[in-house]
């Protein structure tokens, strides 16, 4: 269900798999609830990755910590940086997309031309076979299915979203791929945080175009990102 990543005084760092349940249903024990049991700890929950999504997750280990890395959370202090992988020709290989969503029809939602309080993603592609592109994204808001979204407005739906897309794969191949924040102990000594996490799961990921691609992406926040449209 995971990988302990890193395990701080105050938080602890997870690569959740793909198809794991982030909350417990039907009687079936959630990451986080699998976690608290395995470690014999308390963990408070501080942002969420979907059921499809695999990659880096935390978690604080006590409330104090839990009010802080929500706080950073919500005010975009946290970078975000996630890969996906997608078949066809995109409307634009790089760039930014922005517009309100609004729910659809089946748990699904959509995309829409107004700003009022958009979705906000900035992302670069690269070409890794024959018409398959590995999508770098970087979230400026946190909606639900945001990414998903975004790269389906795009024309080119997640590789394996059962959801937004129809081409059938092993999984569904987005995957959280690295956390980068400013965090202040109980001391008052501020520290910056960065964790990166290469995809384990998901026979297009360990393609060798991928493990390319991803060496010139080793450190997301020094990239030259796309100015706005």
């Amino acid at each position: 269900m995971y990988r302990i990543i890193a395990d701080e005084a105050d938080f602890l760092v997870i690569s959740k798999s793909p198809n794991v349940h982030f909350h417990s249903q039907d009687g079936t024990a959630g990451v986080v609830a699998q976690l608290e049991q395995d470690l014999g700890i308390k963990l408070f929950a501080v942002h969420r990755l979907d059921t499809p999504t695999s990659g880096l997750l935390l978690l604080a280990k006590h409330p104090a910590a839990a009010r802080q890395l929500t706080e950073l959370f919500s005010a975009h202090k946290v970078q975000k940086y996630y890969l996906a992988l997608a078949k066809g020709k995109p409307k634009k290989k790089q760039g930014w997309v922005i517009g309100d969503m609004a729910k659809s029809r089946r748990s699904m939602f959509k995309l829409l031309r107004t700003k009022e309080n958009p979705a906000i993603t900035q992302f670069f592609s690269t070409s890794v076979g024959e018409g398959l592109r590995l999508y770098l994204l970087k979230p400026h808001s946190g909606k639900t299915h945001q990414l998903r979204v975004a790269l389906a407005s795009l024309g080119v739906p997640i590789l394996g979203d059962a959801l937004y897309g129809s081409d059938v794969a092993d999984r569904c191949y987005l995957h959280a791929y690295c956390l980068h924040f400013r965090y202040q102990h109980e001391d008052g000594h501020w520290q910056d945080y960065a964790y990166l996490d290469m995809p384990q799961q998901g026979e297009a990921f360990a393609e060798e175009t991928v493990s390319a691609a991803l060496a010139a992406w080793r450190e997301p926040d020094s990239l030259d990102w796309p100015s706005k449209d």
